[in-house]
């Protein structure tokens, strides 16, 4: 049985996006309980030439509903400015985008597939089809952002584990 577009990508943003929301939970509370302002870390970054927690955080609801959109739309761009939101808002944020794609439905999914994107910068465009957009550009995108903002948690003491950032895994379920 081949994969579906739906299966390789919302699915996928899903459970990770599932794991982002978990992840940010078990931050808020380490902070509430050191007695840490979680907002302090919206300008925290892995090394000085990196960007912040907060760009981490919108770059994976950009990477994952925003690609989703870009998809629909057939054109897709870097993630606007960046509101200076606080670590609350930014986690409502990635909860919106996780509620919008569960209600997304695999055959309206599927139908984009073989469907014309373009990825434009200021400087050049990049022709897709959307499945080789996904699976190439927004899926590597959506996790190497996921993984930036776990490890900055990580890097102030927030007590994760590689389950957090998995979310929910699609086992196989009972017959």
């Amino acid at each position: 049985m081949a994969i579906s577009l739906y299966d390789m990508s919302v699915a996928s943003y899903l459970q990770t996006l599932g794991g982002v929301i978990g992840f940010l939970d078990r931050g808020l509370s380490h902070f509430e309980e050191t007695n840490v302002d979680p907002d302090a870390i919206m300008e925290e970054r892995l090394f000085p030439d990196m960007f912040t927690f907060r760009f981490q955080l919108q770059s994976v609801r950009h990477h994952s509903l925003g690609a989703i959109e870009g998809v629909k739309a057939g054109v897709f761009s870097g993630p606007p400015a960046i509101p200076a939101h606080d670590y609350k808002t930014m986690r409502g944020l990635i909860v919106e985008a996780r509620d919008a794609l569960q209600a997304m439905r695999p055959v309206e999914i599927n139908a984009l597939e073989g469907k014309d994107v373009t990825f434009k910068s200021p400087t050049f465009d990049m022709p897709f089809v959307a499945q080789n957009f996904l699976l190439s550009l927004s899926l590597p995108n959506f996790y190497f952002h996921a993984t930036t903002a776990y490890d900055i948690l990580r890097t102030k003491g927030v007590p994760l584990g590689k389950r957090d950032f998995m979310g929910q895994m699609r086992m196989k379920t009972a017959a």
